[in-house]
């Protein structure tokens, strides 16, 4: 018998690891999603007795993809909830829906041409055009990324509930319009890779900065994120917005190691010791980023990775070449009219015409209310009011911020800036 608690703790880092892969695998078995899902959990509950029983076996992916991948045959031979959830993943040679259109049926070699790698694969697949984008996003990332719907509702600036709707409401519409869930063809993947970037982006992102838990980065999603990134640049290399993307998160990742002090203390731009950082990650990212520059039209992760780009070659926070940094901003924000991209905005501007100017853009936000519940927007906010010398503002912003932070180590850096304020 394996104690308990080494059993327990080793599916947890299995499941956080593994998700994905091996949902990826046993959804080739299963040619459904939801059955799929269903069996890997299973496989998951059974390791629980099955590993206190017998040890905890020495690759325990495999031991679940195989237990997982079982019970899919299983099901499949009783043919019980084959065809009960949702549409096929990968259809029969000849589907009803083909046959009426004409289509001819998808050869597995094609599909193994098409998209090499499993996870990668099954993005492409549920990224399916009748969804719209963000439905697409937020299934891929809930069901094949093995994110919390509270974590991507956190993502999106949305209620758990609201999220938790829309998923659902995405499975019905898969459900109900009969969608042919098969793995696209090489032709159709342009078409949905704008879907891809934002799942792998919104990946990392959200490993980057967990937006829950003790740990500040999730190692496990970022290095899936970065994974797939890769694979999506062997891929389709010719793609300029692939390279922006993986430049921008070897740029970004390539802080890692120096966002938190020993102690546990996340640690600003400005404090982390850049002699420390991935200076062969950064190098890779500009060549990257130089490349995908020539595009007639930059993309938003091209803009994206030059800004950080600018932040990661500067030789201090002080040296940053901050017009430049809001000039490439602005072209950020005719490309991508994001709110976030104005509050990041903020930042550089308050360096180039003073923290009065860029706490008006903050105050313009704030009353649209589109960033109701984002919690940096508040951080952002704070920070200026304390250049202006408006300490009690301040307090009452970082207080807000603290409210929306579930993130351990951002709500003790939080807590730390509110008692350096102490007795406002």
């Amino acid at each position: 018998m394996t104690d308990r608690a080494a059993v327990e703790s080793a599916i947890v880092d299995a499941h956080r690891r593994e998700w994905a892969r091996v949902v990826a695998a046993t959804v080739r078995v299963a040619r459904d999603l939801d059955l799929a899902e269903e069996c890997v959990q299973e496989a998951y509950a059974a390791a629980l007795e099955g590993w206190t029983r017998d040890g905890i076996p020495s690759n325990p992916a495999a031991w679940v993809t195989t237990a997982a991948k079982r019970r899919a045959m299983d099901a499949i031979r009783r043919d019980q909830t084959f065809r009960s959830k949702l549409p096929l993943l990968v259809e029969p040679e000849e589907s009803v829906e083909d046959n009426a259109m004409g289509v001819e049926p998808l050869e597995s070699e094609d599909l193994e041409d098409a998209v090499p790698d499993d996870r990668l694969r099954l993005i492409f697949t549920c990224c399916h055009p009748a969804l719209a984008q963000e439905a697409q996003v937020a299934l891929t990332l809930r069901l094949l990324c093995g994110v919390t719907t509270a974590d991507i509702a956190r993502v999106f600036l949305v209620s758990e509930t609201t999220m938790a709707a829309r998923i659902t409401r995405a499975k019905k519409k898969i459900t109900g319009a009969r969608i042919p869930f098969r793995v696209p063809r090489p032709a159709e993947l342009p078409d949905r890779l704008r879907a891809v970037l934002a799942v792998v982006h919104l990946l990392f992102t959200t490993g980057h900065t967990a937006p829950s838990g003790a740990a500040l980065v999730r190692d496990d999603l970022v290095d899936q994120a970065l994974h797939l990134t890769r694979m999506l640049r062997e891929l389709m290399p010719d793609e300029p917005e692939v390279r922006g993307l993986l430049a921008l998160l070897l740029v970004t990742d390539a802080r890692r190691s120096t966002r938190v002090s020993d102690n546990g203390r996340l640690l600003r731009l400005e404090e982390q010791d850049r002699s420390l950082w991935d200076r062969p990650a950064i190098a890779e990212a500009h060549d990257l980023i130089i490349g995908a520059l020539r595009s007639d039209r930059p993309g938003r992760y091209t803009l994206q990775a030059a800004i950080a780009s600018l932040y990661a070659e500067a030789s201090s926070f002080d040296e940053t070449d901050w017009p430049q940094v809001v000039a490439v901003y602005d072209k950020l924000l005719e490309t991508w009219p994001s709110p976030v991209v104005a509050l990041n905005r903020a930042v550089p501007l308050s360096k180039v015409s003073g923290p009065e100017a860029a706490l008006a853009e903050v105050e313009a936000l704030e009353r649209a209310g589109q960033l109701a519940g984002y919690r940096y927007l508040p951080v952002v906010k704070a920070d200026l009011l304390l250049q202006l010398g408006r300490v009690p503002e301040a307090v009452e912003a970082f207080k807000r911020a603290l409210d929306l932070t579930d993130n351990s180590a951002e709500r003790r850096f939080l807590t730390e800036r509110l008692s350096s304020l102490q007795p406002w």
